[in-house]
């Protein structure tokens, strides 16, 4: 938090942010370095000293916090969290915004859209697509969604955080969006940390040198990642397939390797028991569309 205050400090819109760990301490400064007055309340006071400093008004209360501001930012810990931090001042929200940018289901964001509204207060839901060092920098967006009137009436204030993305009026998309892109983030990084286990098994071999290979293939890998999403959404026959036989001897070798490596095979080793399963069961393709109907619970 190092960038300097703006000079026109207090001249916009006033905003509350409640909890001040990494995230809610990014998105405060940024709205302070926007110019706006800024209201900070975390169970911990001193956590506020470094925004004090920078011009933040410290709330003596969580009730406080939200009278002082027609908009208020929630980045605590989770939803259960939320509601008991602000059930106590719950009717200070009436006649107020309140976004949630903690982390939870899409039924949990439904949940507090219902409790908002019972309280006469406006409620967005949001998922934070970025990590804190990149809160009002290039690449960093945030998912809203819920009903549209108080998005646009705070769209300016949200836009100083990070691209603002509309989901719709499903106060529970931007959570659904959020897991599922972190979803992906995660099997990507535990797809990274395999490959560099086994790589590194040979001598010589340094995770840098190896990472500098790996960053050249999946960056190509990703451009196919559109055509699959066409084949998906289309009723056509999809545009790529391959042999389920193919995709099992691979998985096979994948899971050989790995073991040779010293590292453990338990994806593999799963793959190539389902894939056996869907041969035996007389299947005889692979395609992105088949893929994410396997996923797919019956009757979901």
């Amino acid at each position: 938090m190092n960038t300097p205050v703006n000079t026109s400090v207090n001249t916009k819109a006033p905003v509350t942010v409640l909890g001040l760990g990494l995230m809610g301490s990014a998105l405060a400064d940024a709205l302070l370095t926007a110019g706006h007055r800024v209201t900070v309340w975390n169970r911990t006071p001193t956590k506020a000293d470094a925004l004090v400093a920078r011009g933040a008004v410290r709330a003596g209360s969580v009730r406080e916090a939200l009278e002082a501001s027609p908009l208020t930012l929630s980045c605590l810990l989770d939803y259960d969290t939320q509601r008991a931090v602000l059930d106590p001042a719950a009717g200070a929200l009436h006649g107020r915004t309140l976004v949630s940018l903690t982390n939870g289901s899409p039924a949990q964001a439904r949940e507090t859209e219902t409790w908002a509204h019972a309280l006469g207060a406006s409620y967005l839901d949001g998922g934070i697509m970025a990590i804190p060092s990149m809160i009002a920098g290039p690449g960093a967006f945030i998912l809203y969604s819920g009903a549209r009137d108080p998005f646009d009436a705070h769209r300016a204030t949200l836009e100083v955080l990070a691209e603002a993305k509309y989901l719709g009026t499903d106060v529970g998309t931007a959570a659904l969006y959020d897991l599922a892109l972190l979803s992906s983030m995660d099997m990507m990084f535990a797809g990274f940390f395999h490959a560099v286990a086994m790589a590194t098994s040979h001598k010589g071999t340094t995770a840098s040198g190896f990472t500098e290979l790996l960053v050249d293939w999946l960056t190509s890998m990703v451009h196919s990642l559109p055509a699959m999403a066409a084949d998906i959404d289309s009723d056509d026959p999809p545009s790529y397939e391959q042999t389920l036989e193919l995709v099992l001897a691979a998985a096979r070798n994948m899971g050989d390797a790995s073991r040779e490596a010293g590292v453990r095979s338990d994806w593999f080793d799963r793959e190539v028991t389902e894939l056996e399963a869907r041969i035996a069961a007389g299947h005889t393709m692979h395609s992105a569309p088949e893929s994410v109907r396997l996923l797919k619970v019956a009757g979901s």
